[in-house]
């Protein structure tokens, strides 16, 4: 059975959390960000091997995983499997993606020959990288790479991930936030067997399918808003084996976890089905807090 959380800063950290990535990785600072920095985690290959072990209670208590970023939008397939993995949302964190250019101790910059880093990485310092005739080498992780420069004592290697990866291989920052876009974040689920108490709860994920009929969604919508209740965020998705008709995923953020309950039962006539993925506290505010 999962460990109760009520807050993500009074809790003692859960055992194993699930996370995508290698040790060091962005997945394992929101992990560490939201139960603590003594969290373990289980680093994953792909994100249906993050949910999977989420879901076998040997293996874990839950899981983190990114569902979105400011610059790349929604992380579609992780929606997918948020819809068809019964788990349930009980916390978010919105990280802010800093990439530092890493290299073993002594390194300067005019001893770089090489960079090493995941495509996406490399891309978002590409306006740095440019000022340099590096050879760039695209590669599985941002971590990782740092790791195998940490575990080859590379002296013309650098590579481009987080701080906490140059905390954990004892690498140094040759140049710190080197990404072009600085207002860079990305949202993180919190993910469990079932839910559990939080405190102050001001949002909720849910998903539902309208009847289909003219104007059911902007009278589903307007019973929300009818409630005071903002909507954060709206994605659709087409249905298997329908022609055309769509589910959509909705962040909802309210005042009183009573208003939600009330919009809930407003909107339920007008839908044929409604999934509430978790009711728990906005990670705009937790982060805000610290």
């Amino acid at each position: 059975m999962s460990k109760s959380i009520t807050s993500n800063k009074s809790q003692s950290a859960p055992a194993r959390i699930a996370i995508q990535g290698f040790e060091g990785c962005f997945h394992q600072v929101a992990a560490r960000q939201y139960f603590g920095s003594d969290v373990e985690v289980i680093p994953c290959a792909t994100f249906k091997d993050v949910i999977k072990a989420a879901i076998n209670k040997k293996e874990s208590e839950g899981a983190v995983m990114a569902i979105e970023n400011s610059i790349a939008g929604s992380i579609l397939p992780n929606y997918t499997l948020l819809q068809k993995s019964n788990l349930v949302i009980t916390g978010e964190v919105y990280l802010p993606i800093k990439q530092h250019l890493l290299v073993n101790p002594g390194v300067k910059l005019e001893d770089i020959k090489e960079v090493h880093s995941h495509p996406i990485a490399i891309l978002q310092c590409m306006q740095y990288l440019e000022k340099f005739s590096w050879k760039l080498i695209e590669t599985e992780d941002t971590a990782l790479s740092a790791k195998h420069i940490h575990q080859h004592k590379s002296k013309h290697i650098a590579g481009i991930a987080g701080k906490l990866a140059a905390d954990l291989f004892d690498l140094e920052i040759a140049a710190p936030n080197i990404h072009t876009m600085k207002n860079n974040y990305t949202r993180f689920l919190v993910l469990q067997r079932e839910a559990v108490p939080v405190e102050n709860a001001n949002k909720a994920s849910v998903n539902f399918n309208t009847d289909h009929s003219r104007g059911s969604l902007a009278k589903v919508l307007t019973k929300i808003a009818d409630q005071g209740i903002n909507l954060s965020k709206l994605q659709s998705f087409p249905i298997p084996g329908t022609n055309f008709k769509y589910s959509f995923h909705a962040d909802m953020e309210f005042e009183s976890v009573e208003d939600f309950n009330i919009a809930m039962k407003s909107i339920k006539p007008l839908t044929e089905e409604i999934k509430i993925y978790g009711v728990y506290r906005n990670g705009n505010q937790n982060q805000e807090e610290k």
